[in-house]
Formats: C-alpha cells, structure tokens, sequence
C-alpha cells in the first residue's frame, strides 16, 4: 500500500512535469510533501504567481514542465486571475487544488462546512477547459486523460480539486498503476483539395499576406524559415507569435493590431487576400471597426475552434477548422506564385514609416521610451527570454518597437491584458531557461501589482534584468482620462491618491541592485556590466509622466456613449498627404 499523493506526483513525472509552483497550505499538505521528494518546488507569496509562473515557463518551451498546486479557499480564488489569462490565451495550465474531506463538503446544501471551503470547481468552471471535484480515487490512465484534457485541440487550464482525505488515502500501487497512453493527434490532416484551393487564391491575388498567431508553434515555424523566404509572401505577427520569425528575416513585415506598427496596419489592410494561420482574429487584432478590417480583400482563416471561425467578425470567406501547422508546411510545398510589385511596394511603406515616430513629445532629461525598446533590442541576443509584461504603455511601445531575433523567447498574455503579469511571467521564464538571461519591461503602476515576488527573485538568484517604466503611475489610464474626459485625473498616479514606492528603496530591500537610467544609456558603462552581468538587476527607465504615445488607433466617444473607432490603416496623428498618397496606393476610395 501507499499513500495516494505519493502515487499522483510519480504520475505527473511520468506526464512529463518537472517544477511545481506553489503557496503552502493545510489543504494540500499530503501532496505537497509527496511533490516535494519527486519535483522541484518553487514557493511564491501569492497563489497568482504561481498559475502565472507556470503558465510562462510553459509557454517557453525549453524542455521543463510546470504546474501549479494551491490550497483550497483562498488558495483557488486568488489563482482565478492566471486561469482566466491561460483561458484566453488558450493556454496550457494544471492547477492541482486541495479541498476539505469529503465528509466536511458542503455539496450545495450549506455555504460553508470545512474550514475555507468553496465550491472551487464551480468558479474554476468559467475559465478552465477541464474542472473536476475528485472525491473518487482514480487510476494513472484516468488520471492522465484528466491533465491532458488541457493540452488537446485549442489548450487551456485543467483544474482538479482533491479533497484532503483522498490524497491521504492508502491505496492498492499495483491496481492502480494502469499506464498513460500515449497523447493522440487531435487534427486530421486538410484534404488536398483545401490546401490546393487555398494555394490557387495565394497564386490568384495580387496583394497576399500570411498573418502567423501563436497557433503556429515555434518548431514549425523554425523549420519553415527557408521556404517562408522562398514564397515570397509577406508574412506579419501577432503579439503571441512574436518569436516566430526574427525581425531580419526577409518577409517579414511587422506586427499588426490596434495598438501596432503603423506600417504593417497600413499593408494589411491593403491586402487582397489574408492568409491568417493560428489566430482566432480578436477585436484587438482586427481593430474595433472590424467592419472595415481588409476592406478591399478576402479573408483565409485556420483555427483549431470551429467557434472563432463563425462567430462573424470578421467576415471569413474561407473557414478552415483543424491545425495551422500543418496548413502552413503543406501550402509552403506548393507553388504560390510571384508578387515582386507587391513586395517591393511592402518594402517602399515600411522605409516611409519608422517605428520610432517624431511625433511624440519627450520632457528633456527624460527617456523616449519607443527608442529605449529600440536600443534594447540591439543590446538583447538570440538566447534571451523578453516578457514584455502585459499591459499598459510599457507593453504597448514593446510591441511597437521591439525588434526581435530569432531563437529569441517572447512572452506576453494580451487576451486579459492584466497588469501585473509580468514579472512572475518572468519568474517562470527564467526558470525555463535554466540561467538564460530573462528580460522584462513593465510599467510601475502594473509591477506594483505584484512586487511581492521580487522575494521569489533573489531567493532563487535568477538571472533576471527589470526594467521598470518608471512615470508616477498608470499612464495609459492617465492619457484615457485626459484625452477622453478632459484631464478628470483619477487614481492613476500619486498626485491622485495611488501609491507608488520608492523604487531606489524597494529593490534593495529585497538584496536587488537598482539602477536609474536615462538617454544615452545604452553607452553607460555601468548600465553595460549589469545587463551583462550575472543575478538580478532592476533598472529604473527614467519616463516622463507627460509622454504621449503615438500612432495609435483612436476612438471617440458618440452622442450615445459608445465608442466608435478608426480602422486599421488610420492611425492617429494623420499621415500628412504626400505620404498618405505613397503608402495608401491600393486602399478603396
């Protein structure tokens, strides 16, 4: 005989799970201790770091596996936040949740019986793809078609709540070591037919575009570098797909979204065909107007959810369910014709557009921040890990500006767009890549959110260089405030009643060196041998509390207080006419 929470940490071993992220707790103390002789557990202060945490090192993929266990109570609602950002951005996440004895269950009759009861399957439900109370003792092949449940078809968070008793259980080893059969492929292979009729519409356009989402995983799209440049197609990012192609490779050509590149907004929209692999085309990615998103073109899309594809926006000529990857290496096979006027035009917009504008005003000593992520990227290299925190101005200027290389690692969760994420998304980074140097850029009213990890930070001695955009609070609620309701400035900086630390104090609380840093920084010797250096090392990005951020797409609000906005193409400030009639060649009148 052996205790049951013995037997489930062989189990996750077996499933391939390495790390273990969590908060002690009374609940969970069987498997805790279990995971502890089998696992590498990593405590945090709070249960979201953990959900988070495990979510990045995940994402990452260098090889270690992550889950997260939390007590029951607390534990589950304070983890909620990484789930519904794991949910959304169709992430894999296992939370392990302890619960009371089966015997102290309410099961709906009362509110309350065991001591931090709730029903945490019930809250878990909405952002998890798999949420299970498991009062019955399972075998391993259950038991793994339970965790796996989260990694088939479109990935999400698995939560399983194990009530204290049933992870004490003394149970049969022999009977219940049943074996994990092997994960099957959940996606057929695309008929010929429709990968020849998609290749026919590549062939027939004049002004194609390949738009890779993260559906397109990392080793398919390495794997695919050569004949990506050989198609002479152009391709364009999501957020999520940042790392797929380097920013040198020969057809790339930016990343669109509301918040994007000017220059790859203004081509995207002149395409006549969109090719959008992996990507369930968000609000965010088409703009708000999606009604005018390609307006002059045809939409090609490949999602493993039947539901993106029909849900109506934006309108999709061809809907193809099943997985993306494949797609992409089966059109790249064939022939796709020439566009060498349409690539030449891409190249002509994107030399009129420079991603650091001068349309932005920048108080003197202070530090532009989109040509800070400009220099950043020349100072970054192909083995780093960037997490360009989550939301926010800092987040924003990242995917505006950051230049990426290949073989680089970047994370981000923008379906939630939470602050705070970032660094214990970093936190998890860093433990991917085993001493690869992790980089995160994050605002200092999102990182206030969650600065208790910096403890997680120098008690694991990570290799991990912050820098924090620091400007007096939430600037982009400040410049919502000021250019939608005439400066009604309210809780977003300390003038108004947010607290902020004292930065220089902070990080040397936590034995973390801090250094402020300002234009010209990328040439300071001390800046140099921190970057380079080994541990931790905050760096203070000296931001100007009155920076503007532009281009970005504006909205307005209409007589009957909703918000309309601008497609794509028509960033604000305007392109004055002269470029405007250069780069909107083929945009419909």
């Amino acid at each position: 005989m052996t205790k049951y929470s013995d037997l489930l940490a062989e189990w996750l071993v077996s499933l391939g799970y390495t790390h273990c992220f969590f908060v002690a707790g009374g609940n969970i103390m069987h498997l805790l201790e279990s995971c502890s002789r089998r696992l590498t557990c990593i405590p945090v202060v709070h249960e979201v770091a953990a959900g988070i945490a495990a979510e990045y090192m995940n994402e990452v993929h260098l090889g270690p596996k992550a889950f997260a266990l939390v007590t029951a109570g607390p534990g589950l609602t304070n983890i909620v936040t990484a789930m519904g950002g794991a949910y959304l951005e169709s992430r894999e996440l296992l939370v392990l949740g302890g619960q009371v004895k089966v015997s102290d269950l309410a099961r709906g009759q009362v509110r309350q019986r065991g001591i931090q009861e709730i029903d945490g399957v019930a809250i878990a439900r909405a952002v998890s793809v798999r949420s299970m109370l498991m009062t019955q003792i399972v075998d391993q092949a259950t038991f793994a078609a339970l965790t796996r449940s989260g990694e088939q078809g479109r990935k999400g968070p698995v939560f399983l709540e194990l009530p204290l008793d049933v992870q004490g259980a003394q149970v049969d080893e022999a009977t219940l070591n049943t074996g994990s059969p092997s994960a099957e492929t959940h996606f057929e292979p695309f008929p010929e037919t429709a990968v020849e009729s998609v290749a026919q519409k590549v062939r027939s356009a004049q002004r194609p575009v390949f738009l890779l989402g993260a559906g397109v995983d990392r080793e398919t799209a390495k794997d695919l570098q050569e004949e990506l440049a050989r198609a002479g197609i152009p391709v364009m990012l999501t957020w999520n797909a940042t790392d797929r192609v380097g920013a040198d490779h020969p057809m790339y050509f930016g990343r669109p979204n509301t918040w994007g590149m000017r220059y790859a907004n203004i081509l995207l929209q002149q395409a006549d065909l969109l090719v959008a692999l992996g990507t369930r085309l968000s609000l965010q990615q088409t703009g708000f107007n999606w009604q005018q998103f390609i307006p002059a073109g045809e939409i090609v899309q490949v999602d493993c959810d039947a539901a993106e594809l029909q849900k109506g926006h934006p309108r999709v000529a061809v809907p193809l369910c099943g997985d993306a990857n494949l797609m992409l290496a089966s059109l790249l096979k064939l022939d796709l014709g020439t566009h060498t006027e349409w690539l030449e035009f891409c190249h002509s917009v994107r030399g009129l557009l420079p991603l650091v504008e001068p349309v932005n005003q920048t108080g003197s000593g202070y530090l532009n921040p989109y040509e800070f992520a400009s220099k950043l990227s020349t100072l970054c290299n192909e083995n780093d890990l960037v997490i360009p925190c989550s939301s926010g101005s800092a987040f924003t200027v990242m995917m505006q500006t950051f230049a990426q290389s290949q073989g680089q690692r970047i994370v981000t969760n923008k379906g939630l767009a939470s602050m705070g994420y970032g660094l214990s998304g970093a936190i998890g980074a860093a433990f991917a890549g085993a001493g690869r140097r992790t980089i995160l850029v994050e605002g200092d009213g999102g990182f206030t959110q969650n600065l208790q990890e910096l403890g997680t930070v120098t008690a694991n001695q990570l290799n991990l260089k912050i820098f924090l955009f620091d400007d007096n609070g939430y600037a982009s609620i400040r410049m919502t405030q000021k250019n939608y309701f005439g400066g009604r400035y309210v809780g977003c900086d300390t003038e108004t009643g947010l607290g902020i630390p004292k930065w220089e104090l902070l990080f040397p609380a936590y034995s973390i060196p801090v250094l402020r840093i300002g234009p010209g920084f990328e040439s300071d010797s001390a800046f140099q041998a921190a970057f380079a250096g080994p541990g931790a090392h905050a760096f203070l990005v000296h931001i100007d509390p009155s920076q503007t951020y532009f281009p970005k797409i504006s909205s307005r609000v209409t007589e009957s207080g909703s918000m309309e906005s601008n497609p794509l193409h028509r960033m604000t400030p305007d392109l004055d006419e002269a470029t405007a009639q250069k780069v909107f060649r083929y945009l419909p009148a």
